[in-house]
């Protein structure tokens, strides 16, 4: 049994099953995949794959186990990998992170300019996504650090930290009705065509919820991932946004931002990381940064704990941030 193919087994699982994707991001070849798959799977006496024909159809139970220990391997060697790093260039290296668009836009900015400017030689790098897109980075090996607000269900194998507590604002235009109404209600809202985030992104499921309880189905009309976005097609007139709070700017002078956050439950900005992963002194400083009251002391102490409902209780009597 080689790393390389449990690192093949591993890539097709992440690629859904399709051995020419996993050949591609492996930079070799789908025969070369093919056989040490076969390989491996003889050697073990059993299936990993059930397969029809030449295709590959499902994982076999059995194969699900192997690839659960093959990608808890691979994390390990990730880390072997990364103490050797510590040790050589303890200042060197790369660091890489998803989140969604309004995290990147409107919370990271500040956090990316320390940091860089304590490290500049390491090499920092931001995707974007959904959270079902940023889990499988991390799943894969991708990303070092996930940054989520919205399906933190997907991340129970992974380490979550608490970070902050957001909330929305209503955007409207200055002459909008809303912008001279002295109480928003969930009831003024539903009479207004609305421009919000996609489904999944950024506490839209929070904004659902908040509607549902008051028995009114919302109109939106338009979503984005993006509050820029949003912001946009409220100035063209197409409908009341709702985003994160934090995305309204001085910039922003000719919309009126409405609090919102007695309408809708405040939503927690976490990050995640890979159970078993060595983080490096850089990536300790970076989560630091980001939330300030996660040492790296706590940090520890977390990756110790490994279970998620017991590493919250530990921030119970943390004030966190509120944007």
């Amino acid at each position: 049994m080689k790393l390389q193919q449990l690192r093949y087994i591993v890539e097709i699982a992440n690629h859904n099953l399709n051995i020419t994707d996993a050949a591609k991001s492996l930079y070799t070849s789908q025969p070369g995949i093919s056989k040490q798959v076969k390989l491996l799977e003889d050697e073990l006496g059993l299936p990993i794959f059930e397969r029809n024909g030449k295709h590959i159809q499902c994982l076999t139970p059995t194969g699900e186990k192997i690839i659960a220990i093959a990608r808890e391997l691979l994390v390990k060697e990730q880390s072997i990998k990364a103490i050797a790093d510590e040790h050589k260039k303890p200042d060197v290296g790369t660091l890489r992170i998803a989140t969604t668009n309004t995290q990147a836009r409107y919370k990271l900015p500040d956090v990316v300019k320390q940091f860089v400017k304590r490290y500049p030689d390491v090499s920092l790098h931001i995707h974007q996504g959904s959270p079902q897109q940023i889990y499988e980075l991390l799943l894969s090996g991708e990303i070092d650090l996930a940054i989520i607000t919205e399906a933190q269900y997907l991340f129970e194998d992974a380490i979550l930290l608490p970070c902050y507590m957001w909330n929305r604002s209503v955007i409207v235009k200055k002459d909008h009705p809303l912008a001279q109404i002295e109480e928003l209600t969930i009831e003024e809202l539903g009479k207004y065509p609305l421009v919000t985030y996609i489904f999944g992104f950024t506490g839209r499921s929070d904004l659902d919820y908040a509607f549902s309880r008051e028995g009114i189905l919302p109109n939106t009309v338009f979503t984005a991932t993006d509050a820029d976005v949003i912001k946009t097609y409220v100035r063209l007139g197409l409908g009341v946004g709702i985003m994160a709070s934090m995305a309204y700017t001085e910039s922003d002078t000719d919309l009126v931002a409405i609090d919102a956050s007695h309408l809708f439950k405040a939503s927690m900005t976490q990050i995640a990381f890979k159970k078993g992963s060595f983080l490096r002194r850089y990536t300790y400083d970076f989560i630091h940064l980001f939330a300030p009251h996660l040492s790296r002391s706590q940090v520890e102490k977390a990756e110790q704990i490994r279970d998620n409902n017991e590493i919250r209780k530990m921030f119970d009597d943390v004030d966190l941030d509120y944007l």
